[in-house]
């Protein structure tokens, strides 16, 4: 008999119950708010849309270091797999990569259609201190190296709407926590920049693509090379909320279309005018007075 989405929710539940259990101090497990309401609502009443996926982040000591484990539930887990992603600032990304395939493998070895974050939080603590002590032992090499030159990473990324409040939360809550800069365009279309050292802006591009994420690409990296701080070539101070005054019905969403003018200017002011071609493919002329 088929396993409905229903038993999978039911099921989740009683994972995060457990996990809590074993995770009982202040910032050992962390969910949004209205995370599980969200799904015992849903539960309670099937008939309405489907909740957001359960998405968690679980903290864990290894030796010294900080090691989190961040969870991202499909409707249909157990049946199918969860979205696991190790990252520690203790971690080279070489390290934290190699530690991430080697646990996304031990899960795909598991009996399928039965919970897993359990072990797979086990397996993290227990197997992730090599990887630790490996980029402590780099680290060390390092700095007695004289490093002479840093790389600031920029990537514009575009997408047919950003609307969802869930999803702009996402947005600002990962380039916050990754220290980058840019903004976050919202309405139809939506565009994104974020800047900031290479490996942050790669798993800031990992984690808002997924789960399932359609019409999104990133149209253009920059990768700019500096004998002093990747900061003094930010072309953003902080991390910015676009909302420019959109054309259209209001009340229709599907016709929220931003004033692109307004946007062309923003972007010329900081120095990125030639971005408007390669993100729209056409060139941008702002209006004469």
């Amino acid at each position: 008999m088929a396993v409905t989405v229903k038993e999978c929710l039911e099921l989740q539940l009683l994972e995060v119950e457990m996990l809590l259990s074993m995770f009982p101090k202040r910032g050992e497990f962390s969910v949004d708010e209205d995370a599980v309401p969200s799904v015992q609502r849903y539960l309670s009443n099937a008939d309405g849309a489907l909740p957001p996926q359960l998405e968690y982040r679980i903290a864990l000591d290894v030796g010294e270091a900080k090691v989190e484990l961040q969870v991202l539930l499909p409707h249909m887990y157990p049946q199918v797999a969860p979205q696991l992603f190790v990252r520690s600032d203790a971690l080279h990304r070489q390290q934290q990569l190699q530690l991430n395939t080697r646990l996304a493998s031990h899960i795909s070895s598991l009996d399928s259609g039965d919970l897993c974050v359990c072990e797979a939080v086990q397996w993290v603590k227990d197997n992730s201190l090599p990887f630790v002590e490996n980029s402590k032992t780099l680290s060390e090499c390092a700095s007695k190296e004289v490093r002479v030159k840093e790389m600031l990473h920029r990537m514009w990324i575009y997408s047919h709407h950003i609307y969802r409040q869930e999803l702009r939360k996402k947005i600002f809550d990962c380039a916050k926590k990754l220290n980058l800069t840019g903004f976050c365009l919202t309405g139809k279309p939506g565009v994104i920049c974020v800047e900031g050292l290479r490996e942050n802006c790669e798993e800031f591009w990992h984690v808002i693509r997924y789960p399932n994420w359609k019409h999104i690409s990133c149209k253009h990296v920059e990768n700019i090379e500096t004998e002093g701080s990747i900061d003094n070539l930010r072309l953003f101070h902080g991390f910015e909320d676009l909302q420019f005054e959109a054309h259209g019905d209001y009340g229709l969403r599907n016709d929220y279309h931003m004033d692109l003018g307004q946007f062309l200017e923003f972007l010329k002011q900081h120095q990125s005018g030639h971005i408007f071609q390669i993100l729209f493919g056409v060139e941008g002329k702002l209006a004469e007075n």
